[in-house]
């Protein structure tokens, strides 16, 4: 009993025990301290055997020597129930180790990183070696009783299983390679795939998928086991030809069968400066009138570098071979490459000049073109064409806003003669919404002008000219560029006003709906565009301000809500801003996510006995949050499927067969629901039938067995005595299987002196029995139940003989062979009023002193001893009368006597 309690209060009243019953024992406990070691792979299922601590610290077992002994069992225990109790289950009787239901997982509990050793429990990691014997369980096992005391470390190796595959800490990698790296070049991939296996089950090799020829891969390995895989380039590159080579890197492990995991690898080619610039053409042949006036444009030119960024910049500069004339008369922009007029042609210049130019790049020998420029002799003078601007121009580029009204001014052209002897005629060439016309009142003035408002997003540039010719047909233009500047008139449109999308419901956090696209015409920040939601937008939908990527951050439940519908715009960054709207609605597509449901979980139905086959018992409510298949349920019964039947449409429950009560009183069913759906889901729901009792029964006599029995009765039975009984009992229940006991006929020579009890049963004598009361008494008796609407009834009749013995059994068989002539009363008994029984007095003397006085009153002193004496003698019997009260003296041997010692009982309804 003390050991028991020790074991129940816990690992504190233990180590009280080992605390007092140490400073005797403690050089034997330290004696015999044990270290068992065990191993097993990680991820086995419950109930694999590690290892039986009985046999192997060989202890005695049940059937050894000493189990015949009075020592008590063994038992074992874990010194506590922390990390590594979890892992295994300990019989505490047989000392074997079992896996548990927590799955062991090697790489979960030997993180490299840790080795803390936690209190009576542990996780050792060796880091030295990935050898199995690198992660260890460890657990502290107290062998009881004290006769067998012992503390055993019990050491687990977990061995590794290849259970995961390599994986890249990132999905894409990227490398830069310049374009000019030598063959065999190596270099090393940042971001190597980690395998949480050890040993052969780690990253073993590394492949390349489409290597292009010109790329392989090495694996090299540190003095720590790491690999580390090498990109080598095995051929040329050119970066003008390929700029970047994408593939995919594979890792695999040594596993059986192997494990692998990929990344995408984006292999960047970068820029050197091996291109030098050059010009499509070695020479440029031009012309120049000569009175060209300051600034006319002569020629550009342009080279190209096929580099980038810095190593493709270009300057244009002349060679030392340019004269210095011809280079004050043309300007060379370094930058453009543009030869302008600089200064005035007169009649000392050149009429042929070689203009050299240079292309000059970095670390580069310049490319070379010549630029033939010859001027043409004009004997004449051209006309003169004369702007002032009126709207805003730059280095002859006139800026218009778009939407001007009509007949914006643009500039005054002076036409001029500069002989004054010929007649000057303009018009203007080129197309678009513009018109030269003469300004009145004044003489040779024109003024340009629109015609129409500007529109930046149909042209943003013109080019016209203002040409001038005199009567001798010499042609002067004067080139006029009109830049269109947009305006902030043109709102976002976007690619659909309804965007409908749908989305299955139980989506995943922040899932991608659909990316918004919308268009903006004009320029610039005027053109960029921004998305936002619109009020009606529920709080758990996100868009992307600049990308337009719509999301929900939420999981949807269509059961909640099915449909979404709200607005979106979109604004562009104008002043004042302008913006668009469209309508998103999103439709969550149902899945079956939703169990049928009863609404109940528990039904009770009422139904009455006899109740006819097929006949409608209940309805069966269930319903399917989910929507179309997924909401079709079916109903079935599990149980009881030989009785019932199920309407699965109506969810009417039917019986087969009409039901007895008296056979069983009520059913338990289990209904089952199963929807539609892939998977089906189900649910189950109790139902419970309760039969309504029904009068179908009369009350069945159990005593007396037979018409045929009867009972002697003493003549010195005391009044109040009970004689017999009649039992009874009812199949039915409640009102209907309550009885009631009546007389309803009585043969005999005084047959009022028995009375029945109308709820017990019960018959006892009323009065006493006198001499000439001797005879066979036949009680008819009614038992009745209290049924409705009609009570049903059995009869029985009770054959009672009074007299001091039985002399003639067969004479007394004979009387009861013969038909009785009874007269049935018809009395209803009543059984809510507690029987009572009539006082009797047990001896009294009155009637035989009466008698006597009435034969002789001069003998009235005989006759008083003489009563005296009778009262005497029948005090005496009464008193043996009380010895035998209760024993009933059956005159048919065929009668049970165990029947006779029944006592009244009350039948009532449970």
């Amino acid at each position: 009993m003390w050991e028991k309690q020790l074991f129940g209060t816990g690992l504190e009243h233990l180590l009280l025990f080992l605390l007092f019953v140490g400073p005797f024992n403690c050089f034997a406990s330290y004696s015999r301290a044990t270290e068992l070691f065990y191993s097993l792979n990680e991820g086995l299922p419950a109930g694999v055997l590690i290892g039986s601590l009985a046999r192997d610290l060989r202890l005695p077992t049940a059937g050894g020597q000493l189990a015949a002994s009075l020592l008590p069992p063994l038992s074992f225990t874990l010194a506590s129930h922390g990390l590594g109790g979890q892992y295994v289950h300990l019989d505490n009787r047989s000392g074997e180790l079992h896996t548990s239901a927590v799955e062991i997982d090697r790489e979960a509990l030997c993180v490299e990183s840790s080795g803390a050793t936690i209190f009576g429990e542990s996780i050792a990691i060796s880091s030295s070696s990935p050898s199995p014997e690198s992660c260890l369980l460890l657990l502290d096992v107290l062998v009881l009783p004290q006769e067998y005391f012992r503390l055993v470390k019990v050491k687990i190796a977990i061995h590794d299983v290849n259970d995961n595959a390599p994986r890249f800490p990132v999905p894409h990698i990227r490398l830069s390679v310049p374009e000019n790296a030598p063959v065999n070049t190596r270099l090393a991939i940042e971001h190597p795939a980690l395998d949480p296996d050890m040993g052969t089950n780690g990253v073993q090799t590394y492949r390349l998928r489409d290597n292009y020829g010109v790329f392989t891969l090495d694996v090299e390995e540190n003095e720590n086991g790491e690999r580390t895989p090498y990109l080598i380039v095995m051929g040329a590159l050119d970066r003008e030809t390929q700029d970047e080579y994408v593939t995919v890197i594979v890792a695999e492990d040594g596993g059986t069968p192997p494990l692998v995991g990929s990344a995408t690898l984006t292999i960047g080619i970068s820029d050197i400066n091996d291109n030098c610039p050059q010009f499509n053409d070695s020479q440029l042949n031009v012309t120049l009138y000569g009175n060209s006036s300051l600034g006319t444009h002569v020629a550009t030119v342009h080279a190209v570098d096929m580099d980038l960024g810095s190593n493709a910049q270009i300057t244009y500069s002349y060679s030392q071979k340019v004269p210095q004339p011809s280079r004050d008369l043309f300007h060379l922009n370094e930058s453009t490459g543009a030869i302008i007029l600089s200064t005035k042609v007169d009649g000392d210049t050149p009429r042929l000049h070689r203009l050299i130019i240079l292309g000059n790049g970095p670390g580069c020998i310049p490319a070379v073109i010549t630029v033939l420029v010859t001027i043409i002799k004009v004997m004449m003078r051209p006309p003169e064409v004369v702007p002032r601007f009126i709207a805003n121009e730059v280095e002859g580029v006139v800026y218009l806003k778009e939407l001007e009204p009509i007949n914006t001014p643009i500039a005054f052209f002076t036409i001029k003669d500069p002989d004054e002897k010929y007649k000057v005629s303009c018009y203007l060439d080129g197309d678009g919404p513009f018109r030269l016309s003469p300004y009145k009142p004044y003489n040779n003035e024109y003024l340009l002008e629109t015609t129409k408002p500007l529109d930046f997003e149909t042209q943003q540039l013109y080019e016209i000219s203002v040409v001038a010719w005199n009567s001798e047909g010499f042609h002067v233009k004067k080139v006029v560029k009109v830049q269109v500047l947009d305006d902030n008139d043109n709102s976002p449109v976007f690619s659909e006003q309804l965007i409908e999308l749908s989305i299955e419901e139980n989506n995943v956090p922040n899932a991608f709906l659909t990316k918004l696209h919308a268009t903006d015409a004009d320029s610039g920040e005027r053109g960029q565009v921004s998305y936002f939601l619109g009020p009606d937008a529920p709080s758990y939908f996100a868009l992307d301000k600049t990308t337009g990527v719509l999301t929900v951050s939420t999981q949807l439940d269509r059961e909640e809500k099915e449909k979404y519908r709200y607005t979106v715009k979109a604004v562009d960054s104008g002043f004042p801003p302008r913006e668009s709207i469209a309508t998103v609605t999103i439709t969550v597509l149902d899945k079956n996510d939703n169990s049928p449901r009863f609404i109940n979980k528990d039904f009770s139905f009422f139904v009455p006995e006899n109740f006819p086959g097929f006949g409608e018992i209940g309805v069966i409510s269930v319903t399917d949050a989910d929507a179309g298949q997924n909401g079709w349920v079916a109903l079935s019964v599990l149980n009881g499927s030989d009785i019932f039947v199920i309407d699965t449409g109506k969810g009417v429950l039917r019986a087969k067969v009409s039901l007895d009560r008296e056979q069983q009183s009520s059913y338990i069913l289990w209904i089952e629901a199963v929807d539609g759906g892939d998977p089906a889901l189900s649910s189950t729901a109790k139902i419970t039938i309760l039969l309504l009792d029904i009068n179908d029964n009369p009350p069945l006599v159990l005593f007396p067995q037979s018409n045929m029995s009867y009972l002697l009765v003493l003549p010195s039975t005391l009044p109040g005595s009970p004689i017999t009984e009649v039992y009874a009992v009812d199949k039915d229940t409640g009102m209907n299987a309550v009885i009631a006991y009546s007389i309803i006929g009585r043969r005999g020579p005084r047959p009022e002196s028995f009375r029945i009890d109308p709820k017990t049963g019960n018959i006892t004598l009323e009065e006493s029995l006198m001499q000439n009361d001797y005879g066979l008494y036949r009680l008819l008796v009614k038992v009745s139940d209290h049924g409705y609407p009609e009570p049903l009834h059995s009869t029985v009749m009770v054959n009672l003989f009074v007299n001091d013995t039985v002399s003639n059994e067969s004479y007394i068989e004979s009387l009861l062979r013969k038909e009785p002539d009874i007269s049935v009363e018809e009395k209803q008994p009543q059984i809510s009023i507690e029987p009572t029984h009539k006082k009797m007095e047990s001896a009294s003397c009155m009637p035989t002193l009466v008698a006597l006085s009435i034969i002789s009153l001069g003998s009235i002193a005989l006759v008083t001893g003489m009563g005296i004496y009778i009262c005497l003698r029948k005090e005496r019997k009464h008193h043996r009368a009380d010895e035998n009260l209760e024993v009933q003296i059956p005159l048919n041997g065929r009668i049970n006597l165990h029947m006779l010692e029944k006592k009244p009982m009350e039948i009532s309804n449970i």
